[in-house]
């Protein structure tokens, strides 16, 4: 294999081998092309790498990601047009990825960004004779939500939802082992679901409760008031390095984060660069029912994000909470936690540019 596979450290490899034993050798040339080699530079963390909130086990970029849900769709399907989607999905992906949504103005749906998905690709030469070279069309393959089992609504169980949880559980928060993650994915298959469309599911009760007892751990920190606070402290340095003329929006779809960070410290604004160097070096963050002043102090909420399987049983295809009282209370207690509403801040001050500066 080449260059791309060779950069991954033991563990994803091995992890890769779990969703496809068999890495299939033509996706390289897809992803060796300068569009995906560009979401290689981002993050899947949404900006936790930097930090010392969090403690992220090593870098796992949205290549990465990428790639894994290619690789989860190949295994079950052997279509590269649906793999092909799914490595794309991310390609329209800004640096910080959904740090760009909170500045956005989206921090709950998410989806802010992912309207240059079909320009990129059909702007990239290489990509396009690829396809052409392999008879796809761009229509095939530029939205990945064409292909139910690739992309579904919420709480349904897709490749996508599946890789993030596997890979999150492995990368952040490490709430599993490879053993566990094989064992959960060796019983997953393709069923339909209430509508007649196809869905992953589970073979067996007890391996669904199982996946639902440890991912339920996940689904609080993705939500946690540490994770909104980060991600909404990146969005308004941004959006400030953007009002006062050091960073255009195309930047953030054609830098990589480095880069950009780079850019923030090396700033003549030194207010600027000196409060993400306080961010840089914060551990903690703190919550309030009110508004703080002279703290930088922020009231956002998060997307929600957790899955309701289905489970083949002897009465037919059903979702685990209508057959499982254990799994029912842990999506409960999930949907029942607050998830913003209220004040976060962290121990220095910064208030965001709201206005173009003057420079």
């Amino acid at each position: 294999m080449e260059k791309y596979y060779d950069t991954l450290n033991d563990e994803v490899k091995e992890y890769f081998k779990i969703l496809s034993p068999e890495f299939p050798e033509w996706l390289l040339e897809y992803i060796d092309t300068p569009e995906m080699k560009r979401i290689s530079t981002i993050s899947m963390s949404c900006g936790s790498d930097y930090s010392k909130c969090f403690n992220v086990r090593y870098w796992y970029s949205n290549l990465d990601h990428s790639v894994g849900v290619a690789l989860i769709i190949w295994h079950f399907t052997h279509d590269k047009k649906q793999a092909l989607a799914c490595l794309f999905h991310d390609i329209a992906t800004p640096t910080f990825k959904h740090c760009i949504d909170f500045m956005n103005g989206d921090s709950e749906n998410q989806e802010s960004t992912e309207e240059r998905t079909t320009d990129i690709i059909k702007n990239s030469k290489e990509i396009m004779q690829l396809l052409e070279r392999d008879g796809i069309k761009l229509e095939e393959v530029c939205d990945y939500k064409i292909y139910p089992i690739a992309d579904n609504d919420t709480p349904q169980l897709s490749a996508d939802r599946f890789e993030y949880t596997f890979s999150s559980g492995l990368t952040f928060f490490r709430v599993w082992e490879l053993d566990k993650i094989k064992r959960i994915y060796d019983d997953i298959i393709v069923v339909k679901n209430e509508q007649g469309i196809d869905e992953f599911g589970f073979k067996n009760k007890e391996i669904c409760e199982e996946y639902i007892r440890i991912i339920s751990r996940l689904w609080p920190e993705w939500v946690s008031d540490k994770g909104r606070t980060v991600m909404q402290f990146i969005a308004d340095i941004c959006k400030s390095m953007s009002n006062a003329g050091y960073l255009t929006i195309d930047d953030l779809y054609k830098c990589s984060e480095k880069e950009i960070i780079e850019r923030i410290l090396n700033c003549d604004d030194r207010y600027l660069s000196e409060s993400f160097r306080r961010f840089l070096d914060t551990t903690d963050v703190h919550k309030s029912e009110e508004e703080i002043n002279n703290k930088y102090c922020i009231n956002s909420r998060a997307k929600t994000r957790y899955v309701v399987p289905l489970v083949l049983t002897e009465q037919g295809i059903k979702r685990i909470d209508d057959i499982s009282p254990e799994s029912n209370q842990y999506i409960d207690q999930y949907l029942n936690i607050p998830k913003g509403g209220y004040w976060t801040f962290f121990d220095f001050d910064f208030k965001p540019y709201q206005k173009v500066k003057k420079m």
